[in-house]
């Protein structure tokens, strides 16, 4: 048991290392999270700072997700359902990070590591969903609900695996959690299309 939570910690300290916010401070002398959404993550990041930072904060972010499953799953010999929770406490972090007064992202790019390693068939069919929805009406945001929101769907259909199920379901509920204002926005056609452009000073 004690080894299924440092698992837990260690990967909730790997998704607290917000690359957007790193790289904003130290590389552009920005807080990304002052700008645009204010969000800590890739979407904001092509906003404020351009596409090649974007694409660097979105690989570090799913990057950090992978390595939280691997932690997870070395940490508790091979157990599923440790690695995949491993997997959720990484979005966590990611979302409300310790080391940055608990301002975070929305987790989509985390989410998309933890899911490339523990569920690829359904993260495929989810993702290849959401970007059509992204091409066809440039809302980053609705691929992002519509990806988390199809997870647990596929899951189910692709695997009988309980403790994969609950994983999804945990981390769609914590997207939308994270996405409730632009939701709102969404509805209230307010909502920045991909390629809009933040002026910062």
């Amino acid at each position: 048991m004690k080894t299924v939570w440092m698992a837990f910690v260690i990967s909730y300290l790997l998704g607290s290392l917000s690359f957007s916010t790193i790289i904003g401070k130290y590389v552009y002398g920005i807080d990304i999270r002052r700008y645009g959404s204010g969000n800590a993550g890739a979407t904001n990041t092509l906003r404020v700072l351009g596409a090649k930072p974007a694409a660097a904060v979105f690989l570090l972010d799913m990057l950090k997700g992978m390595l939280a499953v691997g932690v997870g799953w070395m940490l508790s010999g091979g157990d599923e359902a440790v690695a995949v929770f491993s997997g959720v406490f990484a979005v966590i972090g990611h979302n409300w990070p310790l080391f940055f007064r608990f301002r975070g992202g929305k987790g989509i790019a985390t989410t998309i590591g933890v899911v490339a390693v523990v569920a690829l068939p359904p993260a495929v069919v989810a993702g290849a969903v959401a970007l059509l929805a992204i091409a066809v009406t440039r809302y980053v945001s609705l691929g992002s609900l519509l990806f988390t929101g199809l997870l647990p769907v596929f899951v189910l259909l692709w695997y009988d695996s309980p403790s994969l199920l609950a994983g999804t379901v945990v981390i769609a509920v914590l997207a939308y959690w994270r996405h409730r204002q632009n939701i709102a926005n969404l509805l209230q056609g307010r909502e920045r299309k991909l390629g809009e452009r933040v002026k910062v000073g």
